[in-house]
């Protein structure tokens, strides 16, 4: 750990040392446009033409990725390690601002393969596909209300003219004996383009396998529970998805898509539970062993979109209609025993679950230019949601088997205004957003009597923007989100084991919360630094209750945490000589939760970085190292603290055959750690707790990126589409 901390603080150190060189490179003789920098070399008259990478506008950040070299031999998960507020560590998970509380989009819109398998398929998919990414960071009243810290969205390359048949191939294989295959394939039929993917990610026991240990006293009793538990939950996910548009003229453009993932895991693990008292005379002691074997989930959805635009240059309406579909079927069965003076009076128990969500999804969006530098957008939205569940949990005939039926409706209607304002230094947004909600709970089994909720939310936002001087800028920034309950907050059903007794609540609403930023951004020839402090806080958010009675934890939920957050996000990408790139990400924040009904209370500061340094050698070889982790103690919720980890990546690659068609890589990640740690503790509640898991971290990898035909093109989509992001709790939220 120390040794990590080391490298990240003399790499920042080594990037603002090289400010002052990269600002006296950028005034220079040269002559700037919007996007591009040109740099004469007055001998042998060569000109050499660089196109700006990172661009801010008034509601997002952009990376170029098409200007960028890399970008031919490179994934899409690698250029995100060069965007600003997105980190990636050695496992491949992605964090935007620190959070992985976020949604991605595809062209505009939101995508649900990308979002819920975003380390499959980014990790696969080639950075030439794609011609910039953009983080969102205050989305506008079209979709402010949907409940994330941000917005992820890829833009795919796009084009009036196709060579033939375009595709992309590639393959991973890891020590871990982890599989991943990617193919697409791009073709033009007339005006018709058509676009097809499919992917592959296979997981091992051996990558799977974790270790845990837990040590419990319970306050009211004084006992203590010692838990330690083995698991692996090896398994596979597909996805695929087709895309289609077709030109039905210079003013009309259909576009349609379809797509979704399946994923089966076969999770199981062993695990031994003991008790005693204060004094450390045993109580009770078993062994169980935990199967699941139909546990298996798939997500599909279809989009059409319809965009007309108008004479008036800029003037456009869409209009779109989405049906998403996911179920869920898990089936867990645990053994028990080595039994000694055990509290429950059963050797074995089957639980079942069925899930099924299905939502529609009605949009009309027309955005409308008022005059030079002013426009103005408005729309509205309809979603009719559905979620059915049926639990069923079997003690085997020593108790009676509990069933449960609950189904929850949510239909919401949405209509939002959105003013935008450029000029040439100053640049303006403000809306305004209005959503109706009617949420109804019902029991077809009859247990309990139906409820019903009308909600009535008003979500602003506004930004604005001014441009210092032509490299650097200033925005500061105002956003609401909504965040309502998921079927499996909501499910009143109780699930039960020794341990832990769990329901949901029907009575739950939706939370709202706030935030505020000023972002400072610099780009330059060399040097790009961004600085962002920001103040994030919510009352009556959505949380967990956890109490425990005879040394047995209950747990639910309500509407009663108040959440405090503090940040400073920090960004450098430096070139300090050609071939060379160090990019680091930072995210300091100090964050506060508070329970005012029980009086509890949980706060600490933390410092989640992420460093990552490029280096082009001899013989078209590439090196990248990376370090990454998280500094300080930070509160996951008003009961747990998470404590301090690390991590380390390094790869080599070189591309072969014409314009760099096949490119090989090989990867080591935590090469001297065979397992990587994390901690936590419970400080808040009816007991305390010190939780460590141990996952493995060591292994090594070979990819194979192959690329064939021309990749001048891509199926068009409408530049306005639907997206839902604003569920937490439920089925359709990423497992």
């Amino acid at each position: 750990m120390r040794h990590t901390k080391i490298v990240f603080l003399s790499l920042l150190l080594a990037a603002r040392a090289g400010i002052t060189t990269a600002q006296t490179e950028s005034d220079s003789t040269s002559v700037k446009s919007d996007s591009i920098t040109w740099n004469q070399e007055l001998e042998g008259v060569e000109i050499k033409a660089q196109r700006q990478l990172i661009k801010q506008e008034i509601d997002r950040i952009g990376y170029d990725v098409q200007a960028d070299d890399e970008s031919k031999t490179q994934t899409v998960l690698d250029m995100l390690r060069k965007v600003p507020m997105v980190t990636v560590d050695g496992q491949d998970n992605i964090l935007v601002k620190g959070n992985s509380n976020f949604k991605i989009y595809k062209n505009g819109h939101y995508d649900p393969n990308l979002s819920k398998n975003a380390k499959e398929v980014l990790k696969s998919m080639p950075a030439s596909m794609v011609k910039r990414i953009e983080v969102i960071t205050d989305p506008g009243a079209r979709e402010d209300a949907e409940g994330v810290d941000a917005i992820l969205n890829i833009v795919m390359m796009d084009g009036s003219k196709l060579d033939g048949i375009t595709g992309v191939v590639s393959g991973t294989y890891t020590s871990l004996e982890h599989p991943n295959f990617y193919a697409s394939l791009t073709g033009q039929m007339g005006k018709m383009l058509l676009s097809v993917d499919y992917g592959y990610g296979g997981m091992s026991s051996k990558e799977t396998e974790s270790h845990t240990e837990t040590e419990r006293t319970f306050l009211e009793t004084g006992n203590h529970l010692s838990v330690h538990s083995d698991g692996t939950n090896p398994g596979g996910i597909h996805y695929a998805n087709l895309n289609a548009s077709y030109d039905l003229d210079s003013l009309n453009l259909l576009s349609a898509s379809f797509g979704g993932y399946f994923y089966k895991l076969n999770v199981q693990g062993d695990g031994w539970s003991g008790l005693s008292n204060a004094t450390g005379q045993p109580l009770y002691s078993y062994c169980n062993h935990y199967w699941m074997p139909g546990y298996n989930h798939h997500s599909w959805n279809g989009r059409l979109d319809y965009e007309h635009k108008t004479r008036r240059k800029g003037e456009r309406l869409t209009l779109s209609y989405m049906l998403a579909l996911t179920r869920q079927h898990s089936d867990e069965e645990n053994t028990y025993d080595n039994l000694v003076n055990t509290p429950f009076p059963y050797t074995s128990s089957l639980q079942t679950e069925r899930e099924r969500f299905t939502e529609h999804t009605l949009q009309a969006d027309w955005l409308r230019p008022l005059g030079k530098g002013h426009q103005l957008e408005v729309g509205g939205k309809y979603i009719d949601r559905n979620n059915n569940s049926h639990n069923t949990q079997d003690f085997r005939g020593s108790m009676p088997m509990t069933e449960n039926r609950f189904k929850h409706t949510t239909r919401v209607l949405a209509t939002y205004a959105d003013y935008i304002y450029n000029a040439e230094k100053w640049s303006a947004r403000a809306g305004l957003r209005y959503e109706y909600s009617y949420l109804r709970g019902s029991y077809p089994d009859g247990s309990s009597a139906a409820f019903s909720h009308r909600l009535n939310d008003w979500v602003p936002q506004a930004s604005v923007k001014y441009q210092l001087t032509e490299s650097q800028s200033l925005k500061l920034n105002y956003t609401t989100s909504i965040n309502r309950p998921g079927i499996s907050y909501l499910n009143p059903a109780i699930v039960s084991s020794p341990s832990v007794v769990q329901q949901g609540n029907p009575n739950l609403s939706s939370s709202h919360s706030q935030s505020m930023a000023l972002i400072y951004m610099y780009v330059g020839r060399r040097l790009t630094l961004q600085l962002a402090p920001g103040y994030r806080f919510s009352n009556g958010g959505i949380a967990d209750i956890k109490t425990a009675q005879n040394d047995v934890r209950y747990v639910t939920y309500d509407n009663i945490q108040r959440y405090r957050r503090i940040s400073f996000e920090q960004y450098v990408q430096w070139r300090p000589f050609d071939g060379t790139t160090l990019v680091i990400n930072n995210n300091l924040r100090y964050e506060h939760y508070e329970n005012p009904n029980l009086g509890q209370r949980n706060y600490g500061w933390s410092d989640n970085y992420y460093a990552n340094l490029s280096q082009q050698l001899p013989w078209k070889l590439r090196l990248y190292l990376m370090a990454y982790g998280k500094i300080g103690h930070s509160p996951s919720s008003i009961y747990y603290m998470q404590h301090a980890y690390y991590g380390y990546y390094a790869s080599l690659q070189r591309s072969f055959l014409k314009d760099d068609r096949l490119t090989v890589r090989i990867g080591a990640n935590s090469p001297f750690d065979k397992y990587l740690s994390s901690r936590a503790e419970t400080v808040n509640g009816d007991y305390r707790d010190c939780q460590a898991s141990w996952n493995r971290g060591r292994s090594f990898s070979l990819s194979l990126t192959w690329r064939f035909g021309s990749l001048k093109a891509s199926v068009k989509k409408t530049e306005h589409s639907i997206e839902n992001d604003d569920v937490v709790g439920g089925i359709t939220k990423g497992q």
